[in-house]
């Protein structure tokens, strides 16, 4: 049996091996080769991929609060995120990722609301995703819910959840968090990130 030569220093490619025995050389010229991986290769890689565009808020309070129901001193905080995934049906988990250094509010919240933006929520998505304002004042369409948490209005789904783990994964940390409830929003098509910028299931 044929052994693939190790990967080595300035090795151009990953060595194909076994699964390419039969492939002629013209035809191996047209087969994608495996490099060793790095950041703007994987940040690549990681645009071709179609992800859901989603809106996270969160509410914090400050530690002098008087008690769980002073909501008088919390701060706010909402922004886009295109990592929500779900983990587990039972028990039910998702999760999403963010940038720790961005937020210290979420890292201290007990309760999230994840937003589901439908196709033509760009502007949502647009104003959460810029830095150096408060996206609340920015766009008009949220009500306040439980928790004090901001909620968005006409989104095609949205989920209350309370915090269960934050995992440190290198540059971001990754949130479990549990539903507690949701809604089902407006039908509608999902509002997707893909080749750094929005698209739709059907422009893809």
């Amino acid at each position: 049996m044929h052994h693939p030569a190790p990967l080595r220093a300035g090795h151009p490619t990953l060595p194909i091996g076994d699964i390419d025995a039969g492939v002629t050389t013209a035809g191996r010229e047209r087969v994608d080769q495996l490099r060793p991986v790095d950041e703007d290769l994987f940040d690549a890689l990681r645009q071709r991929q179609a992800s859901p565009v989603t809106v996270v808020t969160a509410v914090a309070r400050n530690g002098r609060s008087a008690g769980p129901g002073d909501l008088d001193t919390s701060r706010r905080v909402g922004f886009t995120a295109t990592t929500f995934t779900i983990v587990s049906l039972n028990p039910p988990r998702v999760s999403f990722c963010h940038d720790p250094a961005a937020s210290t509010v979420l890292e201290r919240a007990e309760h999230v609301a994840v937003h589901l933006l439908v196709a033509n929520q760009t502007e949502a998505a647009t104003i959460f995703a810029t830095s150096g304002i408060d996206p609340f004042a920015e766009y008009p369409y949220w009500e306040s819910g439980p928790f004090g948490l901001p909620l968005l209005t006409g989104v095609l789904g949205r989920l209350l959840c309370r915090v269960v783990h934050r995992i440190s994964v290198g540059d971001q940390s990754m949130v479990i968090a549990e539903p507690l409830a949701l809604s089902a929003g407006i039908d509608g098509d999902p509002l997707l990130h893909h080749q750094g910028g929005y698209a739709t299931a059907t422009s893809v």
